[in-house]
Order: structure tokens, then sequence, then C-alpha cells
């Protein structure tokens, strides 16, 4: 192997704020701890989070670099102490705590899963974080089972598409929410049965009407606000609501929990960042089981929509802003 660089390219924010307060800058090269790897990272995922935490509203957990990034693809350069099972050139995927966006990053070794067959290094930067987040809300905590039906809001983004695509797979009925025509038949040609224009339509009638007015088995949202009402309502009997995020607000006024009891509903949500890293490598385990051999066959696959050079974080950061993408934004290091 090629002796590592002492510095690097990395993005930093410059106090909380909009996307004027990114910026990149040289820094040190990290080095693995025990239990840890160092990539030489090709593609860094963007996602929501990502901009939450430039606001100053999401910091990162404790030990955790400020810089940030929450998934890449790459190659393994060097090994921490006690680390067997990869070897240095090992191409991987890992879903990390912090520090993705630069040219190298410290990952822990079980986080790591390898580069699914089909995709290249650039493809597989969009898939942890959304993999990760999707398989564990949606089949452990949401119990998605086949034959089931659900909905997804934000059918269009990282996790949307990632979810129509697992939950289509595992024989599920699949439904969406989006924003325009576009990403509808976005939707729809990932595998949706249905999907709903929700600046046209109400989509708890149009659930209703979809389902012979039952409702559905199990919801996942990342809107949170006025939906929260709207979800019960669109809940199936012994339904589950699944939220991991609110972009438009964790509190509703006069919120009524009556269809709670009435219909034996189930209020569930998760975070994955700060989680111990024995259940995030749990959750990697049994992707590397049950998910990744459909992305090596390419029955699934990230949705890319656009890349930026490491450079230009900054008008990555204002595209996921503009919620216009359909799938993942990735940036780009040129290794």
């Amino acid at each position: 192997m090629t002796a590592l660089p002492t510095s690097m390219r990395e993005v930093f924010f410059d106090g909380a704020g909009g996307p004027e307060v990114i910026f990149v800058h040289d820094a040190p090269v990290p080095s693995p701890g025990p239990g840890k790897v160092l990539v030489e990272v090709v593609a860094a995922g963007i996602n929501r989070p990502d901009c939450i935490q430039r606001a100053g509203l999401y910091p990162p957990p404790s030990g955790e670099s400020q810089i940030p990034g929450l998934e890449i693809a790459g190659r393994i350069v060097a090994l921490g102490e006690g680390v067997g099972n990869w070897a240095l050139g090992d191409e991987i995927c890992a879903l990390v705590g912090s520090g993705g966006y630069a040219d190298y990053c410290v990952a822990d070794a079980d986080l790591c899963l390898p580069r699914p067959k089909p995709l290249s290094l650039i493809e597989a930067a969009g898939v942890p974080e959304t993999y990760f987040t999707v398989y564990d809300n949606v089949f452990t905590r949401g119990r998605l089972a086949p034959g089931e039906t659900f909905l997804v809001h934000g059918g269009s983004s990282g996790i949307g598409s990632t979810a129509i695509q697992l939950a289509k797979h595992f024989g599920a009925k699949v439904f969406a929410t989006a924003g325009s025509v576009e990403k509808c038949a976005f939707c729809e040609k990932l595998g949706a049965d249905a999907a709903i224009n929700y600046h046209e339509k109400d989509f708890v009638a149009e659930v209703k009407g979809l389902t012979g007015k039952k409702g559905v088995d199990v919801i996942l949202d990342m809107v949170g606000g006025p939906y929260l009402q709207k979800n019960l309502a669109a809940l199936a009997p012994d339904g589950r609501l699944v939220q991991i995020a609110f972009l438009q607000g964790s509190r509703v006024a006069d919120f009524d929990f009556m269809s709670l009891m009435l219909k034996r509903l189930t209020l569930t949500g998760s975070t994955l960042r700060a989680r111990p890293l024995a259940v995030k490598a749990a959750i990697a385990s049994a992707l590397r089981e049950k998910v990744w051999p459909l992305l090596d066959s390419g029955e699934v696959k990230p949705m890319i929509h656009a890349t930026f050079p490491l450079e230009q974080a900054r008008a990555a950061h204002e595209l996921m802003e503009t919620s216009a993408h359909l799938g993942k934004i990735v940036l780009l290091t040129g290794k």
C-alpha cells in the first residue's frame, strides 16, 4: 500500500446556519483505534440530518467528530488493533457517526459492509444510512409482514425510494406520498402500487379508498406536524406508525389519541446515530443476511439523483433543502 498522506480535505461548518456556513479546509488524516478501520473515501452520502446538524439542532454524539457525513464508500487503507474481518484494499460502504465529508474517515469495522457487486463505490455511498434506517424501522420496529399494506411519506427521497423497494420486495402492498406528478411517477417506477400527490389529494381519503376503507398496516413518517393526526386516521386496526423525523415539528395542539385505543394502534420511532455500536452492528448483520443478496443481484438499488465534488458541498446542501431531488445526493472526493 502507498504511504498515507498526513493531511486531507474535510468539510466543516463555520457556526450554525444555512449552507453559507459550509467550508472546506485541510486537516490531519485520522488514525483508526481498536476495532476501527481507516477508509479512503470515494463518495459520501448527503442526508437530512446533515442539514439539521448544520443548523445547530443535531450535534454529533459524544466522542464523534464535528465533521458531517453519516455514510461513506471507499477502500480500507489502515486497520485498527483487533480488526480481523477486513483487509487492506477492501472496497466497502459504512455507516459512520460523523466525519464522512472528507478524503479519509474512520469507521467501526462492524458497521462496514462489502460494496454490493453491481454498484460502483459512488452508488454504494447512497446505501448505508437509508438501508440501516429503513430496515430497522419498517421491518423490526414496524413489523411489516408479507401481505400487509405500507405507506411511506416522502416516497421520492432517499429513505422513501429505499422503503418502497424493500417493502415491495418483501411482499407488501406499497403506497407513497410525494409532492409532484414527476415524483409520483418516480415512486411508481420503483414499485409503489399507488403514489399520492399530497398537493392535490388528501392522503387519508386516498388510502381509505385504496384499502376498502380499512387503512394501512404500517406508516413510515418523517414529516410529523399536521401529519401525526392524519396518520392515525390512515392506519388500519392494529396498525403501526413509525416516526423517524419531524420536518414539520414534533408538537401538535389538540392531538386526539382516541383512535389509539379504538384501533389498538402502536406509535413508535427511533433515531440511529446515537444508538450503541452493538445495536447498529446487529442491524448491519441483518442487512448482510437479508438485504445484501438483493443488492448483489440488482433486485434493489440506491437511486442517485446528483453528485457534487467535495468542494461543492454547499451546493449539495442547497439542492437537498429544495426537496427537488429524486433519491440520493452524493459528494465525491475524486479518489
